[in-house]
């Protein structure tokens, strides 16, 4: 399948555009690659903070798949940005109407950040797989395009079985060697704690978890871990594997209170793996990741496997 069948057509769940020029960047990439831009008139609307008033975003979520199929037309359903906006219309989404258009014509939905709530909604309620992976301003809009985010972009979304080898030797004291096998779930931390006893987390047992933050110091990592691990979400998982987690900042009172020790304080405290190094979150080089799908991790010491499978692939 090439892209000139593929129809990028843009969701703006939340946010509204920061800039028009890497908004036109973005279109420009997309064009440039291939791929068909539909939808392009949400990056005009404005409400408050958000890309449109509640109902015209909710409009974007359930024309997902609609028109997709059509003359063998493909779809990737791609979020513009993140930033706010996706909670005022969960409780409203039909997620079962999403669900029915995409087995129909299996679009591919893509976004990270803010979308973290949509991913995990829609697999709560249905079980359907999206995918964790880049938006159009700050990825495909960038002055210089991420290489390793393009290539891993299209690489996951035209193979349906795919393996990512990644180089990340892990901390002494985090001797986890061997291979785990479970649902590949996550994304933004702190919106995942937004989640907490509500119908909208998927209750997964056995997954292996991912995670990323941005703008988030070490002590406030920590009691979000700590938030899912008192509520029984982390010991129900196989591993932990944590992403990017960046733009933050310590001060002297830390102390040297960083990062590194949040995550060995957390491996301390839980009985299954953590990982570090994955390469997904608020940052340049990133994976796209089928959230909802059968995944193989195998860790050794200077890295990680990771093996996917069953996810929708153009």
């Amino acid at each position: 399948m090439s892209q000139a069948d593929t129809a990028v057509r843009l969701i703006a769940p939340s946010g509204y555009p920061h800039d028009d020029a890497t908004a036109a960047r973005g279109l420009a990439w997309l064009a440039r690659h291939g791929y068909r831009v539909t939808n392009p008139e949400v990056l005009a609307r404005r409400h408050h903070r958000f890309a449109g008033t509640d109902d015209e975003r909710l409009a974007d979520l359930h024309a997902i798949g609609k028109d997709a199929g059509t003359g063998g037309q493909h779809e990737v359903a791609l979020a513009v940005r993140g930033g706010y906006g996706m909670a005022r219309l969960l409780d409203r989404i039909d997620f079962a109407r999403i669900a029915a258009q995409a087995s129909a014509t299996q679009p591919i939905i893509v976004g990270h950040s803010d979308f973290t709530a949509f991913h995990l909604a829609y697999l709560a309620a249905t079980g359907g797989i999206s995918f964790a992976g880049p938006m159009l301003l700050a990825d495909f809009g960038a002055e210089t395009v991420d290489p390793f985010m393009w290539t891993h972009f299209e690489g996951v979304l035209r193979d349906p079985a795919y393996r990512i080898d990644v180089a990340a030797p892990q901390p002494a004291g985090r001797p986890f060697t061997g291979t785990i096998e479970g649902t590949l779930w996550g994304g933004n931390l702190a919106m995942i704690g937004t989640l907490l006893g509500t119908r909208h987390l998927p209750r997964v047992e056995g997954g292996i978890l991912f995670l990323e933050d941005v703008n988030e110091p070490p002590y406030r990592v920590e009691r979000l871990l700590l938030q899912l691990e008192q509520a029984g979400v982390l010991a129900s998982q196989r591993a932990i594997v944590l992403g990017d987690f960046s733009n933050y900042r310590t001060t002297d009172y830390d102390n040297g209170y960083d990062m590194d020790t949040v995550f060995a304080y957390m491996q301390d405290r839980l009985p299954i793996p953590l990982v570090t190094g994955l390469p997904f979150g608020h940052c340049a080089r990133k994976l796209t990741l089928p959230v909802g799908t059968p995944a193989r991790l195998s860790a050794r010491a200077g890295g990680f496997t990771l093996a996917l499978s069953g996810y929708p692939v153009l």
